[in-house]
């Protein structure tokens, strides 16, 4: 029986698992396909909410027997694609966290989310290596490479701190892998995202860190370029301890948004530095005094408070996002991007980030992963916010950015960042080195011949 719509087959899937099982339709079935990113529709032929690996097994050997993808979904920040026909996992119920003070070590189930690690952790005086979104889920960041902006410039991505991992491949079989056991598989989960399996729980390491010199500072439009010049020169000199990026900002005339970044362009430099306070208060004179502040938060802070630093959106909203890699950020190119969506410029992109790479991002890891372009110097991101199914009204928009940064790109991309204009067929080439994707892609062909899991940034087999 290959048509999965049929109740009797959904009825034995249902008796298998632990945790729900919707159809379209039921009552239950819209809040458990529901996804942080509303920019696509998710209408998958059927939900698991899954409680185990137990679950997710017999998910995937549903899916798989009845010639179904597997579509997973944590926090569904990266939902920009659809899940049409496909069996959806939701591992958002696997969210259990144990940490080893000891080994200075967590292991997350697949639907735990940043912030709640970082409280766990706090406890014992360790940190992860978070992102800036405190609610998107530990494990598909890390899977994406993991990209700190508060200790990647010191300790490098997220995913060269992975020690283990337990995932269901496409045979339903559950493995536990590390880089002794299955080691090809260990080396392409770990930057290879969502594409060889459900990973049901991670082992990562963590950072004796409590606190940190950070914050933001925020220039009004007619400092724009003064504020730019700044960014760029702290970088040129900037220690691995410090991580730093900036944005162009047009928030909206909303009241959560504070009175004095309402409805205005302003120029967001973001900072986190784990050296001495008076330390950081020096590195980050130059930027201070290049122009008056309407809003200067950057002071000593735990680092239970990195949310604030960039204070992306927590409530679920429709975003369409653009990014490459740039080998460095000269003037010339920050008056492209000044020319492109400075203050001068009518854009409908809300969000512009230029956001410094290097340090320990530049360098191997001692167990050698997927995550590649570690030579590029910094990152620009372009966002917008609308409504659903509005990618044509903002492809131009968002790619001219891109196209700006054009004599500076290195013509790659973090997988991770990549978002709904390359999900196209090869699209993920984009974000690996060639001969990283090939070894991709055939780890795929070995452990996902079918591609079952290919609702996602997709690496299809080799052959």
């Amino acid at each position: 029986m290959t048509d999965i719509t049929v109740r009797d087959d959904v009825a034995d899937l249902a008796r298998s698992v632990a945790g729900p099982v919707w159809l379209p339709g039921e009552d239950g079935y819209a809040a458990e396909t529901a996804t942080w990113n509303l920019s696509e529709a998710q209408r998958p032929a059927v939900v698991v909410g899954a409680t185990s690996a137990g679950d997710v097994r017999a998910a995937v050997r549903f899916a798989a027997g009845h010639g179904r993808p597997v579509a997973v979904v944590a926090t569904g920040h990266g939902a920009v694609i659809d899940s049409d026909g496909a069996v959806m996992v939701n591992v958002r119920r696997m969210n259990g966290i144990t940490v080893d003070t000891g080994a200075r070590a967590a292991t997350v189930g697949a639907g735990v989310e940043a912030r709640n690690l970082v409280e766990a952790t706090a406890e014992a005086g360790l940190a992860p290596l978070a992102g800036s979104s405190p609610n998107v889920g530990v494990v598909g960041y890390t899977l994406g490479g993991g990209l700190s902006p508060t200790l990647g410039r010191t300790y490098g991505y997220s995913a060269d701190h992975v020690r283990s991992f337990e995932i269901v491949t496409a045979d339903g079989e559950l493995r536990r892998v590390d880089a002794d056991h299955e080691p090809d598989l260990f080396w392409a989960v770990r930057g290879g995202k969502g594409n060889f399996g459900v990973v049901t729980s991670l082992t990562v390491d963590l950072v004796p860190i409590t606190r940190l010199y950070g914050g933001g500072m925020y220039f009004a439009a007619e400092h724009a370029e003064k504020a730019v010049d700044a960014f760029r020169r702290l970088t040129a000199a900037a220690p691995d301890a410090l991580s730093t990026s900036l944005a162009f900002l047009r928030l909206p005339p909303v009241d959560f948004v504070p009175e004095p970044l309402r409805g205005r362009f302003t120029v967001h430099v973001r900072l986190a530095y784990l050296g001495s306070a008076a330390d950081g208060e020096r590195l980050v004179a130059d930027l201070r005094a290049s122009a008056p502040r309407l809003v200067d938060t950057v002071a000593e802070m735990p680092f239970t408070g990195i949310d604030a630093i960039h204070a992306d959106p927590v409530d679920p909203l429709p975003g369409y996002e653009a990014t490459t890699l740039l080998r460095d950020f000269p003037a010339e190119a920050a008056d492209a991007l000044l020319a492109t969506a400075g203050p001068a410029v009518d854009t409908q992109v809300q969000v512009i980030e230029v956001r410094q790479l290097g340090g320990a991002l530049a360098r191997s890891p001692r167990v050698a992963n997927a995550v590649g372009h570690r030579d590029a110097g910094y990152q620009v991101q372009a966002s917008a916010v609308g409504e659903p199914g509005a990618v044509e009204t903002f492809r131009q928009p968002l790619t001219s950015v891109v196209d700006a940064m054009e004599p500076w790109t290195t013509g790659s991309a973090m997988a991770n960042f990549m978002a709904v204009y390359d999900m196209r067929p090869d699209g993920a080439r984009r974000g690996y080195e060639p001969d990283a994707y090939a070894r991709l892609a055939r780890i795929k062909s070995v452990y996902d011949p079918a591609n079952l899991f290919r609702v996602n940034l997709n690496i299809p087999p080799a052959g």
